[in-house]
């Protein structure tokens, strides 16, 4: 239900014991108990991510979560908040996936026309923001869904990890 989702949008549109109460407050709540480790890397997350580089490729991270997040996460890969372009963070848009604010946002600043990006999405929420934006080639990763979940949110191919995306990353020129 979370995954993929900012907890305040959770807590406003999705029914519970929490029903009535301020999503905010709830959201503040939850997040006091979330553990503040780094997250375990994807297979093939730096590869990509260091390919996609040294090949010129735009790079964003769009994610539901903060900007501590998304350090914690680059940190754990070995690489600087530099390693990618542009970050796109739940305090840059008004709503959260599965709404396509944050892809949009990311390629109207990157200048990348959506129907030429490619997203790596591990969540239905997820799949369903990048293809509201227009992102036609977004591949599901199986890192908390099951592929069959992934799939019916539109994911164009569900891959255990991230290897399988290096072979669309431009090749680097001599």
């Amino acid at each position: 239900m979370f995954t993929g989702r900012r907890a305040e949008d959770v807590f406003a549109t999705e029914p519970g014991p929490w029903s009535g109460l301020d999503p905010d407050h709830m959201a503040r709540e939850v997040v006091a108990f979330v553990p503040d480790e780094p997250p375990a890397p994807v297979p093939g997350a730096r590869d990509l991510l260091v390919a996609a580089r040294a090949a010129d490729t735009p790079l964003a991270i769009v994610t539901s979560a903060g900007p501590a997040w998304v350090e914690r996460s680059l940190a754990a890969l070995s690489l600087p908040l530099d390693a990618v372009d542009l970050v796109v963070t739940a305090r840059d848009v008004v709503d959260g996936k599965p709404h396509p604010a944050g892809y949009a946002l990311a390629c109207e600043r990157l200048d990348v026309d959506p129907e030429h990006a490619v997203a790596a999405e591990d969540s239905p929420a997820g799949v369903r923001a990048a293809l509201g934006a227009g992102v036609r080639r977004v591949h599901g990763i199986r890192t908390t869904h099951e592929h069959a979940q992934l799939s019916a949110a539109g994911a164009v191919e569900v891959h255990d990890d991230l290897r399988p995306l290096l072979a669309v990353v431009p090749s680097v020129s001599p």
